[in-house]
């Protein structure tokens, strides 16, 4: 198989790349190439690009990752938010949909989580056919894509899967999100850094997955995923954030000062959300595999070789 992903040199993307070529897929890495990570440039807000992308590469499958994929940016700025996750993916469903049909590739549009928005607790865990409602633009952005990608495949019968990915971590995830921002600040103390940790609100409950999990799910159903379904990729255990902290304080081994800062409570936090991945289970035999304690030592093992390098 021949893969192409966009994002590939993402978080998420420099994975699922691995985890393709792992299992023996050729696979070509799209984005933006000012870190001369990938092999193709890909600029979502130009038509051409997307289209040269998508013939140069040949592909049979098409992991379509690449986003704005901050939610603070996408509340900032949703009109850009908006062309890039929206009318991006619209253009590469055209660059698809221009294809002979002998030669179209299928698609795997990776969604969030987020688009199911706020939900009681007992209305916990949430299934692909749980009401979607959301609440941000960031989320809004993913859904509209959905809608785009789904209506490709009753159109124009492009081949076509949508995931819904909740809380992905792992080795390598910008500091900009609560885990490795935790291993970042812990790695510091441990270097001799002021042993004082400010947090927010730990209460809540998440559904953490690890992203070598996520990208496994990710290269299996591009492989065999129904085409015009949706797959919940979570770990359908929800985790507390005290506990988050707690095993890395745990795993660090430092001795450390919790204190709660009123500046980093949000206005609103859902208690409890969390996925159901029965689907993706019966659809694949896919289940998670590796255990939340070795996703947070590789998390912090990679924030201490950050702190060692001076990052």
């Amino acid at each position: 198989m021949r893969a192409l992903v966009t994002g590939g040199n993402g978080f998420v993307g420099r994975h699922l790349c691995r985890e393709l070529r792992e299992r023996g897929h050729v696979t070509i890495a799209a984005g933006r190439a000012n870190d001369g990570t990938v092999d193709l440039d890909l600029d979502l807000g130009d038509p051409q690009s997307v289209r040269r992308a998508v013939d140069e590469a040949t592909p049979d499958v098409v992991f379509h990752l690449a986003a704005q994929a901050s939610n603070p940016r996408a509340t900032q700025e949703p009109l850009e938010t908006y062309d890039t996750n929206v009318l991006g993916t619209a253009r590469v469903i055209d660059a698809i949909r221009d294809l002979p049909a002998n030669v179209r590739p299928r698609l795997l549009f990776v969604s969030s989580g987020e688009v199911y928005g706020a939900h009681a607790s007992d209305e916990m865990p949430l299934r692909e056919e749980t009401f979607a409602r959301p609440a941000t633009p960031y989320a809004a952005s993913k859904f509209a894509a959905e809608a785009i990608v789904l209506a490709s495949c009753r159109t124009y019968g492009i081949s076509a899967v949508v995931t819904r990915a909740f809380n992905q971590t792992g080795p390598g995830q910008s500091d900009a999100y609560v885990v490795p921002a935790f291993a970042a600040r812990l790695a510091r103390i441990a270097a001799g850094g002021d042993p004082v940790l400010l947090v927010g609100n730990l209460d809540p409950k998440r559904d953490f997955l690890d992203v070598r999990d996520a990208a496994r799910a990710y290269a299996v159903l591009g492989e065999t995923g129904q085409g015009g379904e949706i797959y919940n990729v979570c770990s359908g255990t929800p985790v507390a954030i005290v506990d988050i902290l707690r095993k890395l304080v745990t795993v660090a081994h430092v001795g450390v000062e919790i204190r709660e800062d009123p500046a980093l409570l949000r206005p609103v936090d859902v208690p409890i959300v969390y996925g159901d991945n029965a689907k993706l289970r019966a659809a694949t035999g896919w289940e998670p595999a590796i255990p939340l304690v070795r996703t947070l030592r590789d998390i912090y093992d990679c924030a201490v070789g950050r702190v060692a390098a001076g990052a």
